[in-house]
């Protein structure tokens, strides 16, 4: 197995905006844990949710990998992304501000799948910058 490449394999999904994609990423069980979002996303369907509401409020959602490691069966990148507030998200109606943000990620792979995810961004800035508020 080469974490590395079923990374970029998600990271080119995520660029594309492609729920199914993505979502084809991930075993059954998988955890997404994003940490500034407070709880664990568990299971696909839920992981499926997450991503649908994420492009439907950021359709033009970009990324750029600053760097990518894999060992073993984990890999993680360091990325800058960002993305204009155009659709509504989570309930919130959009602004129309853009955002730009640094963040990581930790993947865990079984059977080329992710079984877990960890992100580590600043809520914070994305939400001031997209002119949310901080709860």
């Amino acid at each position: 197995m080469n974490s590395t490449l079923l990374l970029q394999n998600w990271i080119d999904a995520f660029q594309r905006c492609d729920v199914d994609a993505v979502v084809a990423c991930y075993a059954e069980d998988a955890i997404n844990f994003q940490v500034a979002a407070g709880e664990p996303a568990i299971g696909i369907e839920r992981i499926r949710f997450d991503t649908t509401e994420f492009f439907r409020g950021f359709p033009d959602a970009w990324s750029r990998v600053d760097n990518l490691i894999g060992d073993g069966d984990w890999a993680a990148w360091e990325w800058v992304g960002g993305g204009t507030f155009l659709g509504e998200f989570y309930g919130d109606e959009p602004t129309g501000k853009s955002f730009k943000i640094r963040g990581c990620g930790f993947f865990n792979f079984r059977d080329s799948k992710i079984i877990y995810q960890r992100g580590y961004w600043d809520k914070l800035s994305w939400f001031r910058q997209i002119g949310l508020p901080i709860e």
